[in-house]
């Protein structure tokens, strides 16, 4: 029996018996962890209190709980998937998105109106609820299972008078094409964010408990900087990585002072 002397409460100094065990690497990426009855055996403490200590592991996203099979150590290497955000366009004109990943669409997509939230208004340079057009893309990686959600969001006064208005389930590389075609010279903006998944989210994309997404908002601006489109890549934080290539811009010349 492992004797607890740690300060705090009695589940947190087993979980903490438990997390340092697996650091260790007595339980490693996969195994499984001892039964409800042998964690009560091996730290001399009540069932309640094993069952928290297990719970507060599974919060931190250092074990998955399958029910029926037990407690399970995950792992903890390289993400599977390599997201590269980047756009090209040839000297024809045609703009080109590179992923580096085959993307592939589980489901038809879904085309909808919406209106602008506090924060996507915001993005868009617009007030809470303008009507937009949303286009929603569940996406498969067939060579590693990685799943992806794309949401691309047009507004009226972006799509009105070019063919988006009739198709905004257009793809983002022949959207902007379009928007080229109406007289806008592109620039493009992105953030990402890593936050909890929504349980719609967490069930589209397969996300195990405790486990972040990494939210991408790409914002694409048109002539006088006004933001056109904005487009939202979600994806698991566990099997995803984002890369981007940086160029050096060349720097604003100085004001020569009078």
């Amino acid at each position: 029996m492992s004797e607890i002397q740690r300060p705090g409460a009695l589940y947190q100094q087993v979980a903490a018996a438990i997390r340092d065990a697996i650091l260790a690497g007595e339980f490693p990426p996969g195994a499984s962890l001892p039964s409800e009855a042998q964690l009560i055996q091996r730290y001399g403490v009540s069932r309640p209190t094993v069952r928290n200590a297990v719970s507060a592991l599974r919060a931190e996203g250092l074990i998955d709980v399958q029910h029926g099979k037990g407690s399970f150590v995950r792992a903890t290497g390289q993400p599977v998937v390599t997201v590269e955000r980047r756009i090209t366009r040839t000297a024809a004109g045609r703009f080109a998105t590179h992923d580096g990943v085959e993307w592939e669409q589980a489901e038809e997509p879904s085309v909808h109106r919406t209106e602008t939230t506090a924060a996507t208004g915001r993005a868009l340079g617009l007030g809470e609820g303008e009507e937009m057009f949303g286009c929603d893309r569940l996406l498969t990686d067939p060579a590693t299972g990685a799943r992806a959600l794309h949401r691309v969001l047009i507004p009226l006064a972006t799509a009105e008078g070019t063919p988006l208005a009739q198709a905004p389930d257009t793809e983002p590389a022949a959207a902007y094409e379009l928007l080229t075609a109406a007289g806008h010279t592109l620039t493009w903006t992105e953030t990402v964010q890593a936050r909890m998944p929504l349980p719609d989210e967490r069930t589209a994309l397969q996300i195990p408990d405790a486990t972040p997404i990494l939210h991408t908002t790409r914002i694409t601006r048109g002539t006088d900087d006004q933001p056109l489109l904005l487009e939202e890549l979600r994806i698991s934080a566990d099997r995803a990585q984002v890369a981007y290539r940086i160029t050096a811009e060349k720097a604003p010349a100085r004001r020569a002072h009078a």
